[in-house]
């Protein structure tokens, strides 16, 4: 049996990709990067509060760490994906207006493309569809009937 050639890096990452809420995750942790960015911004604009602060850092690190999340473990979704519009919205008050509007328009986007994905699953077959399959089945049975009658 020949060998068949590996796929390779950039194959095998689209495969990867493909059976999970890639872009969701990756936006959601962008969202909480760019928050956790704008944190250490040197403006007057800067808001803090609570125990110096800490909510600020806190909601966009848990937005970090959902995104990971969903890119590593897929399977539980819908929960991250609901966490994270919840921290997402969240930040609007703790940490720069969420960033700036942009980190939190990350983590809001990311969040909503990670709660709709579904896995693939066989391509739904409409009654018409199905109807014609019978239809085309029936009639080779019966081909074959005649013929092993004649």
């Amino acid at each position: 049996m020949p060998d068949r050639p590996h796929p390779g890096p950039r194959a095998a990452f689209r495969g990867w990709r493909a059976r999970r809420p890639f872009w969701g995750g990756l936006l959601l942790a962008l969202g909480g990067g760019e928050i956790l960015l704008t944190e250490k911004a040197s403006l007057k604009v800067v808001l803090h509060i609570g125990m110096q602060g800490l909510a600020g850092y806190l909601l966009p690190a848990l937005m970090v760490l959902l995104g990971l999340l969903i890119l590593f473990n897929p399977s539980q979704r819908l929960f991250y994906s609901i966490t994270g519009i919840l921290l997402s919205l969240g930040t609007w008050l703790t940490s720069n207006l969420g960033g700036f509007f942009i980190g939190l328009l990350l983590g809001a986007t990311g969040s909503c493309l990670t709660f709709g994905w579904l896995p693939d699953q066989e391509p739904r077959v409409s009654r018409r569809e199905r109807r014609k399959q019978a239809r085309a089945a029936g009639r080779s049975l019966a081909s074959e009937g005649a013929e092993g009658t004649a």
